[in-house]
């Protein structure tokens, strides 16, 4: 019997199959070791199989193994997923829940990331995180000298500047076991810091060898770290109808609560790739800033909605359009035409 579609559930070292024929009837249910899985799959499949799976850990690495063999693969988000999983939760009902979903002729689906947009993705991720560490430590660092009476200002350059003063003047309380300490936790700060220049020069590379990250950078508010994380997260931006559907996706949307058919709208979904989002309303924030010293069609946009609704909810409007926009530019290729971004 001819298999037309195989769920596949992940795992690192075990994986389960779930394959149907042209009627849905289950055909082939195995489970398979890391180290066999593909090449049994690809001896029982023949060409025109799809092959589905949820979107998790590894994902993206397994499905373009799959596609290199000529195979059809659709991933999907696993909360699209979960509601087809039937009574108890194991590797062959997850497996069958994924046949099942890739089966909707209304699923959606999430696009096959490239190594190159990997890559790009690994550099934000690791920058993020040391970030979080830097915070993390320059809060320890308040912290402990507020047992000996020192204040620490609250800006991260502030900090660094008063460091060496704390730890020089004689007459402020510290100990020396104190001081010690203080040192190396300096020391950590500013390691943290040169890591992250590291990689922010990193990024800039990256955006100016790539010509999609170049014309990105065109937009108000988007710079190398905002245009790099877009061509990491939406790629060629396919798998996007219109720009609507990839703001939708980065959550800057109004999420509904509609019933009887009285519509209801709510704030921004929050929905898709928290970090992308951040990125694109901080940038709409400085957009906002400046937008009152100049007198372009956009800048007249943005200050006209401050003026008549909150900072932050203008923020998010700028961000939801510039969201729109960068997707016409992937699209279709083109650069930014400041004539059509208030329209």
């Amino acid at each position: 019997m001819k298999i037309m579609r195989v769920g596949v559930d992940l795992a690192k070292n075990v994986f389960q199959v779930h394959g149907v024929d042209r009627t849905d009837k289950p055909v082939w249910c195995r489970r398979l070791s890391r180290e066999k899985w593909l090449k049994v799959l690809l001896e029982k499949v023949e060409p025109g199989c799809e092959i589905g799976m949820e979107a998790c850990a590894g994902a993206h690495h397994w499905a373009r193994q799959l596609q290199a063999h000529g195979l059809t693969v659709k991933m999907i988000a696993p909360q699209f997923v979960k509601p087809y999983v039937k009574s108890n939760k194991n590797d062959a009902n997850d497996a069958e829940a994924v046949c099942e979903a890739m089966s909707r002729p209304t699923m959606r689906f999430v696009a096959v990331k490239s190594v190159a947009q990997q890559d790009i993705q690994a550099v934000h991720r690791i920058r993020s995180g040391l970030i979080e560490q830097r915070t993390a430590k320059a809060n320890q660092i308040r912290g402990l000298v507020a047992e000996y009476g020192l204040v620490a200002p609250k800006q991260l350059s502030h900090l660094r500047a008063a460091l060496p003063g704390w730890l020089e003047e004689a007459e402020n309380g510290l100990t020396s076991r104190f001081r010690r300490l203080l040192d190396g936790l300096w020391g950590d700060l500013v390691e943290l810091d040169t890591r992250v220049a590291e990689l922010d020069a990193e990024i800039d590379a990256m955006a100016k060898s790539d010509p999609v990250a170049q014309r990105l950078q065109q937009l108000r508010g988007v710079g190398p770290i905002t245009a790099t994380a877009l061509v990491a997260a939406v790629g060629s931006a396919e798998q996007f109808a219109k720009g609507r559907d990839m703001a939708v996706s980065l959550g800057l949307t109004p999420k509904q609560y509609s019933t009887g058919g009285k519509d209801r709208l709510l704030g921004i979904s929050k929905r898709g790739d928290p970090y992308l989002r951040s990125l694109l309303v901080h940038g709409a924030r400085s957009v906002i800033r400046t937008a009152k010293d100049k007198d372009d069609r956009l800048s007249q946009w943005v200050m006209n909605l401050v003026a008549r609704s909150h900072p932050n909810v203008a923020a998010v409007a700028l961000a939801n359009k510039t969201a729109r926009m960068a997707w016409a530019m992937i699209r279709n290729g083109t650069d930014y035409q400041p004539e059509r971004a208030a329209s």
